[in-house]
């Protein structure tokens, strides 16, 4: 098979001006041992009200992606950023430091992984609120005070106004990630990033955050990029999904296609690797055998094909490209793409 080149693939999805564009993104750590290639040319966009979930396994880019879009990695020190984070038309990565701030108070706001490390834990859970509404919404002290107590109120917290006296250390962890997603939702942002925002916490409550993140979205029409390593908080969640292994999407598809029709192998092997309610207690599952590859000396081929069942001779030379399941229409949202040289197959036994 006649291999493609490395040149990230194009992406032109919407007829209307999509909200976000992420174009060949890349992210380099510089560490004793070389550059560390944490998100190597991710390239997608996003629009308004849309969810896309970012799945894969723990190390494979996912939070730095999201990190990046956000802007809070940018050139400089250790790390290497080049590609473009567009906006609404804006340059995340070319903005100076107080223009980052002014997009992360009005534009952006991101649900961090653990709600107790996101809050500073000397400052009361009202002065973490006020102090974003005042510097971006311009509002004085007892407005902002009011306006703290009804986004505690907007995300289900009982007794708002008590709430706001208290420590982070006085609430629960679910009651810690609704202040952090009143946080994020202080000013009405277009985008929220969500990375993990169920981390730490039992079944119960991430279901309820998940669902308060839903019922928000809706009310106030964002758009979220929702990061997890969990298929199963995403499929019901995400109009899209990204699968992400070694810096890279592997996969990008409508949420309902991509697990029903899954293209590259590796996400066949992540929905494998899922228990199912039909099978017998202490069944094994079907794990992927291996390791993600050591992202300062990646691969020179497909990153997945040392523990590709199906990789063959031309995967280990030139990294596949993200190409659409149908080459014949048109770049768009409602495509699947996959970066596969011999993609999951129909025809045969277990879709090898």
């Amino acid at each position: 098979m006649t291999t493609t080149t490395t040149e990230p693939v194009e992406l032109n999805p919407y007829e209307e001006d999509p909200l976000l564009v992420v174009d060949a993104l890349h992210t380099e750590i510089m560490t004793p041992r070389g550059a560390l290639k944490a998100v190597d040319g991710v390239t997608f966009s996003l629009r308004q009200g849309e969810t896309l979930g970012v799945v894969g396994e723990s190390g494979s880019g996912k939070s730095v992606m999201g990190r990046t879009v956000m802007g809070l990695y940018r050139s400089g020190g250790n790390m290497n950023v080049s590609g473009q984070v567009l906006l609404e038309g804006e340059d995340i990565q070319s903005m100076t430091a107080r223009e980052l701030r002014r997009v992360w108070g009005s534009k952006v706001g991101m649900v961090f992984q653990d709600p107790m490390t996101a809050l500073n834990p000397v400052k009361k859970i009202g002065t973490h609120l006020t102090e974003t509404l005042k510097e971006h919404s311009k509002l004085d002290g007892k407005a902002a005070r009011n306006r703290a107590e009804e986004l505690l109120n907007l995300v289900g917290i009982p007794e708002p106004r008590r709430r706001l006296d208290q420590f982070p250390h006085e609430m629960s962890g679910g009651m810690r990630q609704r202040v952090v997603i009143a946080i994020a939702l202080a000013n009405n942002p277009r985008l929220l990033i969500a990375d993990e925002p169920t981390t730490a916490l039992d079944v119960t409550v991430q279901k309820q955050i998940l669902d308060l993140l839903q019922r928000l979205q809706a009310e106030l029409g964002m758009a979220v990029i929702l990061i997890s390593h969990n298929l199963g908080v995403v499929a019901g969640r995400a109009d899209r999904v990204g699968v992400m292994y070694a810096g890279r999407f592997a996969e990008l598809a409508p949420a309902k296609q991509l697990f029903a029709d899954p293209r590259h192998h590796y996400t066949r092997a992540l929905l494998a690797a899922i228990p199912k309610l039909e099978q017998p207690p202490h069944v094994r599952l079907d794990a992927i055998e291996g390791a993600p590859p050591n992202m300062v000396n990646p691969p020179h081929g497909c990153r997945f094909a040392p523990r590709c069942r199906a990789a063959q001779e031309d995967c280990t030379h030139v990294p596949p490209r993200l190409v659409p399941t149908d080459q014949s229409n048109l770049m768009g949202h409602k495509r699947h793409w996959y970066a596969c040289y011999h993609p999951v197959s129909h025809d045969t036994p277990g879709g090898e």
